[in-house]
């Protein structure tokens, strides 16, 4: 492992992410693009295993069905191992915060002081970091990530949500 998280070669990693198009926010390009940045990001650094589980290298997709956030986890033949479905309920309030957040944040960027800026992006943060350890909460005893990967994940998690 490398100051940056696993290697390439490590097996407890995501190698693939997929998400489910019919599922998701409706499309939008700087949507597409953040959904882009999201996946990239999480790819490159990740630390990702399934519980009970030693056949990584993970393909991960991820859907939305009734109200839940799907994880399917694959291998590298293709093959699902498992899927896991966690309730999207405790992730709202914190999602809609974030949105409200940010949306204050890029607006400050255009027109207020670095001191305004920076309180607002305090709280971006903060938010984040909030949603992130409700993720891991959510995926412990199913899947084993760190805390950088769970803030990526959070990102993308996000990124499907957002109506642009």
């Amino acid at each position: 492992m490398s100051e940056f998280g696993p290697s390439k070669t490590s097996r407890s990693r995501l190698y693939e992410i997929t998400l489910d198009r019919g599922t998701i926010a409706r499309k939008n390009v700087n949507v597409e693009h953040e959904r882009e940045v999201a996946i990239y990001d999480l790819l490159e650094s990740n630390q990702f295993k399934l519980v009970g589980h030693d056949a990584g290298p993970y393909i991960l997709t991820l859907s939305i069905a009734e109200d839940r956030l799907i994880f399917a986890v694959g291998n590298e033949s293709g093959q699902e191992l498992e899927r896991h479905m966690i309730s999207m309920q405790p992730f709202k309030k914190i999602i809609k915060d974030y949105f409200m957040v940010c949306d204050s944040y890029y607006e400050a960027i255009r027109s207020s002081p670095p001191s305004k800026i920076q309180a607002i992006d305090v709280g971006r943060r903060a938010l984040h970091d909030e949603g992130s350890r409700l993720l891991d909460e959510r995926l412990k005893g199913k899947i084993d990530v760190d805390f950088d990967t769970a803030r990526r994940l959070f990102t993308l998690i996000c990124a499907l949500h957002w109506k642009g």
